[in-house]
Parts: C-alpha cells; sequence; structure tokens
C-alpha cells in the first residue's frame, strides 16, 4: 500500500480540517487538535509510559537520546499497540500532509517527562538549518498526557517563526531566555498540539511538584532520514501486526 493509498484509506482529506484551521497552521505554525485522547486515555498511556521507563532503566531513550532532567524512551511504535494511535489518528495526519504535503512518513515516537525543578530547553527547530517558507521538511506534534500549564513546564513555541528562515541560535545572544513573542501551549491532558518543527520551540522549567509527561510523534518527508529507522528498530512481530496503512506511514513493507 502507497502512502497515498493510506491516507485516503484512513479517511485523511482536505476537509478533516477547517479552513481556519489549516490557515492558523499556515501563518502561526501550530495548531491544537483538543480530544483527540480522552482523559481516562491519557492517564493510561502515561501509566503505560511509566511502566516502560521502569523496565528500561539507564537504558530509556537510548534509541535516540537521553536528556538530563527528563525521562526519555524511545521506539514506541514497538513498545505497545496502544501507541499505533499516533500514527493512524485522521485530525494528525491531515496537518501533517498539510504542512509536508501527502509524502511524508513517521520520523520517530518518543516520550518526554520533565522532572520537577528540570526541563528548560533553548528554543530551536527540529532542522539545522532555516528554510524558506513552504520549503518544510519535519512537522512533529506533542501529546499531552497531563495538562500543559504555565507552571509545570508546558512547551513555548513563538508564532511564525517558522517563516523566517532562521534559527533561534541566529537570531538571539540566549535562546534560553524569553522571546518577546513567545507563548506557551496550555491545554488539557488528551490534547494533541501539531506544529511545523522549523517553528521556533522549546520545553520551559517544571516549576510544580510533579513529572509534566507528553508524547513527541515525529515527522518527515519521505526522502529524509527518520530520527528512529523504523526498518530497523521495528521487531518482525510489530510489522506484522501493523495494519497495512500503518506499515505505509511508518515506511516499513509488508511482511
Amino acid at each position: 500500500m502507497t502512502i497515498l493509498e493510506a491516507l485516503e484509506s484512513l479517511g485523511v482529506h482536505d476537509g478533516v480540517l477547517s479552513a481556519e484551521e489549516r490557515e492558523f497552521l499556515d501563518e502561526q505554525g501550530y495548531l491544537p487538535l483538543p480530544g483527540v485522547l480522552t482523559a481516562e486515555e491519557a492517564a493510561a498511556w502515561r501509566r503505560r509510559l511509566e511502566e516502560l521507563a521502569e523496565a528500561e532503566g539507564e537504558r530509556a531513550g537510548l534509541e535516540v537520546h537521553q536528556e538530563e532532567g527528563t525521562v526519555r524512551l524511545s521506539n514506541l511504535i514497538d513498545k505497545d499497540p496502544v501507541f499505533e494511535k499516533c500514527i493512524t489518528e485522521p485530525r494528525l495526519l491531515a496537518a501533517i500532509r498539510h504542512v509536508l504535503g501527502p509524502r511524508f512518513r513517521l520520523s520517530s515516537l518518543n516520550a518526554r517527562a520533565a522532572l520537577p525543578g528540570e526541563g528548560l530547553q533553548g528554543l530551536h527547530a527540529d532542522w539545522g538549518e532555516g528554510v524558506a517558507a513552504g520549503e518544510y521538511r519535519v512537522c512533529n506534534s506533542i501529546w499531552l498526557l497531563t495538562d500543559f500549564t504555565d507552571e509545570n513546564g508546558a512547551t513555548r513555541v513563538v508564532p511564525g517563526s517558522h517563516r523566517s528562515g532562521q534559527l533561534p541560535r541566529e537570531a538571539m545572544e540566549d535562546p534560553t531566555a524569553d522571546h518577546p513573542g513567545q507563548v506557551q501551549l496550555l491545554g488539557p491532558a488528551g490534547t494533541v498540539v501539531v506544529f511545523n518543527s522549523h517553528l521556533w520551540h522549546g520545553g520551559t522549567l517544571n516549576r510544580s511538584d510533579s513529572r509534566r509527561a507528553a508524547l513527541h510523534c515525529y515527522y518527515c518527508h519521505r526522502d529524509e532520514k527518520q530520527q528512529t529507522d523504523q526498518r530497523k528498530w521495528l521487531s518482525p512481530e510489530t510489522v506484522r501486526r501493523l495494519s497495512p496503512e500503518a506499515r505505509a506511514v511508518v515506511d516499513v513493507e509488508d511482511p
């Protein structure tokens, strides 16, 4: 099955997002999608990630990278069928298609939980250089598994910065500092925020007494290198369990 056939089968078409949503994503560089998960589903996913982190211990996140002050996990499509929703959700895929065009694939599915007193990141983009508006190569999404609040380190973004053709380090003396145009992505657990990965973004300091948990479901243009090589990392058992549509999205061959 081709990616075009998969998107059609999954019900991904222009009408999935409203004209206003598409315009907001174009201009601001991000788009909240409320209620993709119920509160109960978000809590269950959060518990499952905590179980995986405990089981993996010091190796948690090594497939991609580890980060001090956070609990990271990687290669999640391989670790539980529940996370397959991240590669078959029509609203998410419609937003990804709007940014990248229809020829895209999963780059990685990772988790990041910022610990109390930690989690501050400098503003950054998920691409090594600025690109011209419309020449986008990567697009990400944050799946809120806890409420994102001003206190617990919610991600900040600089609306419109994806169209600047610059990286934060080229325009700011200190990318960890506040930016006058930044906004925080606040919302209840179960929300998914899609954002153009050329948008300047970064985690803020978790000033609460509990973890701020999220998934990062990251996509790239189909001719770009995946952050996690799905053909290398997915087990034969996982590939067999995936639907033809899901295999097309992650770009692995039918078993």
